[in-house]
């Protein structure tokens, strides 16, 4: 490719990030102004959703009215509970307490607490009482599944926090109950709430594993991503198992030390390699969607998390500062995610990706033996949806011709009788044998 192609190109890729971030925006500002007008509790909540979330307020505000709601207050429940448990200045005597009990403040009207958390994460804590009113306004059915989930999180993080400052996460099994807690949890949530609010089949809200896989993944990819933010808290906050550090190195703390670099990326790569697994459990639970804004809601955090990925894997730099997509790049994808085919699409693309840094950096069989697994799997499936595109279409040109037809005939039907009734006919005599004729003129 030559150089003005080249440049050509980025400045086109550039000025698509572009158009996507202003589209989205564009949307999140009809959706404020719309709320706005309706109940000063729900604006608070999405304006506070804007400013507590990094990347969950755009898909959140893209969900059908049926569940957008309850989604919103559903994340904001969970957030407030999150800066409690996140909040490493609480004691642990008023924090567990607090973890447990977290549920209940939703029935309690005008509850609120000051001095946990920061910035905008405590503002949403002091104003609590805002976001109690708007979860009072729900239906029932709505409510249920969010204090059922907010109780078992609050549970599932009461006995996190009491673990020892110096002890580690041990097993894969035990990170992963974590990641339950914390996710899979939200997984079940949400789920609960698309089939409660009768988006999709009751089914979504009993057959919770693959959900629970589903948000497994996205906080995998989060942990990996966050090790140098979590590392340097007081006390550390260590979450990548023994099970899999251990056999890179003896001290958690030594990878973000240069020296050890090059074992911190080995022990990156295998984290990464572990996170892979949950992707075909992703695939089935999306399978599955069948309603449009659900299924772009949780497209959306899907490919962002594959795309990081993608960008973690292998990066010495996840041991020294942040490593995320661009903004234009998120937008990019928020945009091109709203069916099957371009979630696999995507998933195919940053999974190539990751394929080609593993072939180059490295011959770690175990990775590229999974991707290549999982790009055949991708394949399989994409094949699968375009059949049934096709079929779809097929379908709808046979159904098409035929209201065609139908239309046309009705059509037809309406035109003469509309003709009889502006041209009544004539009634024309009957015309005299010739025969006759001709003998009465002799």
């Amino acid at each position: 490719m030559s150089s003005v192609a080249q440049t050509l190109f980025i400045w086109m890729d550039l000025a698509l990030k572009g158009v996507a971030m202003m589209r989205v925006k564009a949307h999140q500002r009809r959706v404020c102004k719309a709320v706005k007008s309706k109940d000063a509790d729900l604006s608070f909540c999405y304006e506070k959703l804007q400013k507590v979330s990094r990347s969950f307020a755009g898909v959140i505000m893209a969900l059908n009215d049926q569940v957008r709601d309850a989604i919103c207050i559903f994340y904001l429940v969970l957030r407030g509970l999150d800066t409690i448990e996140d909040d490493m200045s609480v004691p642990l005597d008023v924090k567990v307490p607090e973890l447990l009990a977290f549920y209940e403040k939703l029935d309690q009207p005008g509850w609120k607490i000051d001095g946990i958390g920061e910035a905008d994460e405590r503002e949403l804590l002091e104003n609590f009482d805002a976001v109690i009113r708007s979860y009072a306004k729900l239906p029932a059915h709505l409510q249920e599944p969010i204090a059922d989930i907010c109780r078992k999180m609050g549970e599932g993080m009461a006995k996190s926090v009491q673990r020892e400052a110096s002890e580690v996460v041990q097993t894969i099994e035990e990170y992963e109950m974590y990641c339950h807690y914390v996710a899979g949890l939200v997984g079940h949530g949400l789920s609960r709430i698309f089939a409660a609010s009768g988006l999709e089949n009751p089914s979504i809200g009993t057959e919770l594993d693959v959900a629970n896989s589903m948000g497994l993944f996205l906080q995998k990819v989060n942990i990996i991503r966050d090790y140098l933010e979590d590392i340097v808290e007081e006390p550390p906050r260590m979450f990548w198992p023994k099970e899999i550090w251990g056999k890179f190195s003896d001290d958690f703390h030594a990878f973000k030390k240069p020296e050890h670099r090059e074992q911190a990326v080995k022990c990156l790569n295998a984290m990464v390699n572990d996170a892979l697994k949950h992707i075909p459990d992703c695939m089935t639970y999306m399978s599955k969607l069948k309603d449009p804004s659900v299924f772009q809601f949780c497209a959306i955090p899907q490919v962002m998390a594959i795309a990081t990925l993608a960008k973690l894997y292998n990066n010495e730099q996840v041991f020294m500062g942040v490593v995320k997509i661009s903004k234009g790049l998120a937008c990019q994808l928020m945009m091109d995610c709203g069916n099957m085919c371009s979630l696999l699409k995507q998933f195919h693309r940053f999974m190539t990706d990751l394929l080609t840094s593993a072939q180059q950096v490295e011959p770690d069989a175990k990775i590229i033996t999974k991707l290549q697994e999982l790009l055949e799997c991708n394949a399989a499936l994409q094949k699968s949806e375009k059949e049934k595109l096709n079929a779809l279409r097929a379908s709808n040109s046979s159904l098409s011709f035929f209201l065609l037809t139908y239309c046309a005939g009705i059509v037809a039907s309406a035109i003469q009788g509309l003709k009889a009734s502006i041209f009544p006919a004539v009634e024309i005599p009957a015309a005299k044998p010739v025969v006759a004729e001709a003998a009465a003129c002799q």
